[in-house]
């Protein structure tokens, strides 16, 4: 390539907290209604004090061991000044000059380390709606206040993909870590993307931040379009213009917004009203000792059992998928992991269409399915049948197989009389078979198969048929 892309994403996380940063009013405001969810301290009133959360200080301590480093012994809070609908104070109270952590990386599971530059803690802003067709804007203000984590991450992405797979690997760090719910679809994290390109892969250029991206595929393809776009820029002889750009979603583009802004623009003061943050080093370490198994903890166990690196990744989509998997794994063996993985992650979204988030299955009768299988006892689609059906009704494997008559037989004397009828079916399969082509006994198999409804066992069918033909 001739022109280098250099990528730096800021990453802002809503933490799992009961109510705001500095106001006792409930942070979920997923089903609330518009301007439900303020105090006065939210607004701005007058003489309106804030005070700190405990509980978000804990979440980004937690955050600063999740992302291999530690929190800083001492920090502050900030005023950053502008003026915009959702900010009726003027101001948002951010860290600036001593954030809460410092440093730290991500490692990805290609093996790439991404950096991090800091991470500070902050009040979210409100929310402007701007109905379509009308001349008018309307604010929403339930989430001013909402505490934040903005993760300032190194320029150390130079491609689409790896900023879709730090993008997704830092998500999920920040969901293991119990510091967020990570609800991409309610904004809960959002990704600010910087782009530069350059013919000088030790400089890079001039950038152009794309705000407020809230999934992977997004910052993959507002990625990909800005390295076109500013690639061609270049090509013509022209300067890539420093500037804030949106993504539009629909036409998978992006588009002027305004200038960017110097840290000068909007000159940061001390706040005076809360004290600066001081953190002992018994405090910091009894956050990291309940520091919960993070994504690499999960890959590291899971490879062990042989399950493969696509359902992995699949079952770590979901934590509550991977915990039960792991402890299926730390009770049972990696065979029955690896079996039940398979119905975790595939046969239960082959079957219904939806991803199963909720596991309402003893990992006793899970391990019990998954013996049966291996035993065959039953077959492939009555074990998803069964552990759809355990699913509903928490009922023991082997009592709703015999209820919906799911059990497979190995009696010799009963497969042998369908196999002879099968053979007695398909004489040209029989002449193939003579003729030395041993894949038509699999072809008479799954005729035995049909005819038993799946109630032959496979293995002692083609038993069965091999002797037929070795006479």
């Amino acid at each position: 390539m001739k022109y280098t892309p250099t990528i730096g994403i800021e990453t802002h996380v809503q933490l799992k907290t009961k109510t705001k940063l500095f106001s006792a009013i409930d942070n979920d405001a997923r089903t609330a209604k518009p301007n439900t969810l303020i105090s006065h301290i939210d607004v701005g009133l007058p003489g309106a004090l804030p005070v700190l959360n405990e509980k978000a200080l804990t979440l980004a301590c937690r955050a600063a061991f999740a992302l291999n480093t530690k929190p800083q012994k001492f920090s502050k809070f900030d005023r950053k000044h502008y003026f915009y609908p959702d900010l009726p104070k003027g101001y948002q109270i951010t860290q600036y000059e001593d954030p809460i952590i410092i440093g730290g990386h991500v490692d990805l599971p290609d093996g790439q380390k991404v950096g991090i530059t800091r991470v500070h803690l902050e009040e979210d802003a409100g929310k402007n709606i701007h109905p379509a067709g009308a001349d008018y804007s309307l604010v929403d203000l339930n989430r001013a206040g909402t505490p934040l984590l903005e993760i300032v991450g190194e320029p150390d992405i130079h491609s689409a993909a790896g900023a879709k797979a730090y993008a997704r690997e830092l998500w999920l760090i920040m969901k293991y870590a119990d510091v967020t719910d990570g609800d991409l679809y309610h904004g809960h994290v959002r990704f600010d993307v910087n782009i530069s390109v350059s013919a000088d892969p030790a400089k890079p250029g001039t950038r152009a931040e794309v705000k407020n991206l809230n999934s992977f595929r997004s910052v993959e393809n507002a990625v990909a379009y800005e390295v076109k776009r500013q690639t061609e820029v270049l090509e013509k002889g022209d300067k890539v213009v420093q500037e804030t750009r949106g993504w539009d979603e629909a036409k998978q583009k992006t588009t002027s917004q305004r200038g960017k802004e110097e840290a000068h623009d909007y000159r940061y003061m001390p706040e005076p009203d809360i004290p600066p943050v001081e953190l002992d080093d018994h405090h910091a370490q009894e956050i990291r000792k309940d520091l919960p198994k993070l994504p690499a903890d999960y890959r590291s166990d899971f490879s062990k059992a042989s399950i493969s690196l696509l359902d992995v990744e699949r079952l770590l989509d979901t934590p509550e998928r991977a915990r039960y998997i792991n402890g299926i794994l730390e009770k049972y063996g990696e065979d029955h992991a690896k079996r039940i993985t398979n119905l975790v992650v595939s046969a239960f979204e082959k079957l219904t269409g939806n991803q199963l988030t909720t596991i309402n299955i003893k990992p006793e009768y899970a391990a019990k399915l998954s013996t049966m299988r291996a035993e065959n006892k039953i077959n492939s689609n009555a074990e998803t049948k069964i552990w759809i059906r355990m699913n509903i009704s928490g009922d023991d494997p082997e009592i709703i197989a015999r209820e919906d008559d799911l059990l497979q037989t190995s009696d010799e004397s009963a497969i042998e009389r369908i196999v002879e009828s099968v053979i007695k079916e398909n004489p040209k399969v029989v002449e193939d078979i003579k003729a030395g082509q041993e894949k038509a006994i699999s072809f008479l198999v799954g005729q035995v198969m049909a005819l038993s409804k799946g109630r032959a066992n496979p293995e002692v069918a083609q038993k069965i048929i091999k002797q037929k033909f070795d006479k």
